[in-house]
């Protein structure tokens, strides 16, 4: 039975975020792919048509949104993160260049952690959240987390907000899902491999309109992740548009990711998660 809570209100909130990745999952990978022309194009895109456009639909829907940025995009497009800022939008923490947490040492996450504040700290950009680069969090990313006090939105083991334990504290945690990400259904580069499927728009919107039926009837936190240089596409952009009618026409609330978290915060009915890896004594 459908209970009342905080963050939710007996209704359907749902959370529209948009990872600005630009240049930097494929320079993850190698920095010679700066020098393929094809693959950088494909990727300036996203900065060049894809943000505008996804700006311009959200203004036109009145639907207000979170945009995850890497720091090396912020720094490299400073004009980017305030203009969303403008937009009415929340921009929040990406990594500085797009490395998972778990390629990292510790050293070296707590580096990339605090060099990217640095960079919207110059550009007076308030950030309130995380997301790590392909949602690769571990235990020190989230005691960065927890010691910074943001909330976060990379583990997955809920489908609604949840909290997290760690040594140095909690924090809220806002969980996505490889189901609700474009890039699973749209990514597609012949070097680096990032994708081989191109789904045709008409079918991502049934599942994700299915999903959005189904997170209503559970209430449970509709986390959809987009990015520029693929929902920018046209096609793809228009599908938002007819998932945002079929949401809202349902009665589903949009919201930014430092609001929903802001109010899960005041729910007493929140689970609490504890980082505890899995015993692995029987595994090499």
């Amino acid at each position: 039975m459908p209970t009342t809570s905080a963050w939710h209100g007996g209704g359907t909130v749902a959370a529209l975020t948009i990872d600005v990745d630009a240049h930097t999952p494929v320079l993850a990978r190698g920095r010679h792919y700066a020098t393929h022309t094809s693959t950088m194009s494909h990727e300036q895109y996203g900065l060049d048509v894809g943000v505008p456009r996804l700006l311009a639909l959200l203004r036109e829907e009145e639907v207000s949104a979170t945009f995850f940025i890497p720091g090396w995009v912020a720094e490299h497009h400073p004009r980017l993160a305030p203009t969303i800022l403008e937009h009415g939008h929340e921009v929040a923490h990406h990594t500085y260049a797009h490395r998972s947490p778990t390629d990292m040492t510790d050293a070296e996450q707590r580096a990339d952690f605090t060099r990217t504040l640095e960079v919207f700290a110059r550009q007076k950009v308030p950030i309130a959240g995380y997301r790590a680069a392909n949602w690769q969090a571990n235990a020190a990313t989230c005691e960065l987390v927890a010691e910074h006090g943001l909330y976060d939105s990379s583990l997955m083991g809920h489908d609604r907000p949840y909290r997290v334990t760690t040594p140095r504290g909690q924090f809220l945690e806002l969980p996505p899902h490889w189901s609700l990400d474009d890039w699973e259904q749209y990514a597609f580069l012949p070097d680096p491999h990032v994708g081989s499927i191109i789904q045709a728009p008409h079918t991502v919107l049934t599942m994700w309109r299915d999903e959005a039926d189904a997170h209503a009837r559970h209430q449970a936190l509709f986390m959809l992740t987009l990015h520029p240089s693929l929902t920018g596409r046209p096609g793809r952009a228009e599908a938002l548009r007819a998932l945002i009618t079929h949401m809202r026409d349902r009665g589903t609330r949009f919201a930014r990711c430092v609001d929903i978290a802001d109010a899960a915060g005041e729910d007493p009915q929140l689970t609490t998660h504890t980082i505890t890896p899995p015993p692995t004594d029987a595994y090499r």
